[in-house]
């Protein structure tokens, strides 16, 4: 069985102090969850520092993005090493937000998993459709480009150690949440795929999160689905009792 994964993106907000401060609240509320895998991504100016609150604890640390060159000429940019060495083991690639906002393709997003996973970094892939592609009934069609594109090169041994995240993006902080039929016909077809192009065994160890508006309310529905290992959090996961609740909805 896989063990459920909760991984909260806190995008662009939170100063360090006040990252600190959630750490310290959140490690205490978590101290005895089990069942369920526990990821916080702050801001990469908090990475160092969070890193340390939670050290010897059942909480992870992760970072939003990162450049798939290890070093260069690339003002703004952090690389993989990096944020391994800061204290970072996991890392959010293609949020959909990096996508739309900022012009990243599936072939940057391919680039920055095989560095992730160099680097000795758990990538985060995320994957989904705009509103736009799911009413021309194209979001099966779009997944399987994602997929295919997205995460070529990869090995079945190394699709067992990452993460996919499905996040339809009319979702995300709309407040608009998948139906649970909806998020289970997308969970399924993703497994089916992963089968088809990596085998049986690396499918079903890679777990796969829903992503869009996940809150304590409607955690539970989605973790019904047979093919749903978790959830990427956003607005919900900055306040951390309701993280808690997230969490304590997904433990197994």
């Amino acid at each position: 069985m896989r063990t459920p994964l909760i991984a909260g993106n806190f995008k662009m907000f939170k100063t360090v102090p006040e990252t600190v401060a959630y750490l310290i609240e959140l490690r205490a509320l978590v101290r005895d969850v089990h069942g369920v895998d526990i990821v916080v991504a702050p801001p990469f100016t908090a990475i160092h520092a969070a890193a340390a609150v939670v050290r010897d604890s059942n909480i992870a640390i992760g970072a939003q993005n990162l450049h798939w060159e290890r070093e260069g000429a690339f003002t703004g940019e952090v690389s993989a090493p990096m944020l391994f060495v800061a204290g970072a083991r996991v890392v959010i690639v293609g949020h959909s937000e990096r996508r739309t906002l900022f012009g990243e393709t599936n072939e940057s997003v391919n680039k920055k998993m095989h560095a992730a996973i160099v680097a000795g970094l758990v990538p985060i892939v995320c994957i989904g459709e705009t509103l736009e592609q799911r009413t021309r009934h194209e979001t099966l069609a779009v997944l399987d480009r994602q997929i295919k594109e997205g995460l070529d090169g990869l090995t079945g041994a190394q699709l067992a150690g990452i993460v996919l995240a499905y996040e339809p993006v009319w979702a995300i902080g709309t407040g608009q949440n998948a139906t649970p039929a909806q998020a289970g016909e997308a969970h399924f077809h993703i497994r089916q795929r992963l089968k088809q192009w990596f085998g049986l065994e690396a499918s079903d160890r890679c777990r796969v999160l829903y992503g869009g508006s996940v809150k304590p309310d409607n955690i539970g529905t989605l973790m019904a689905a047979p093919d749903v290992d978790g959830a990427l959090v956003g607005g919900a996961s900055l306040d951390p009792k309701a993280f808690l609740a997230i969490i304590r909805g997904a433990a197994i």
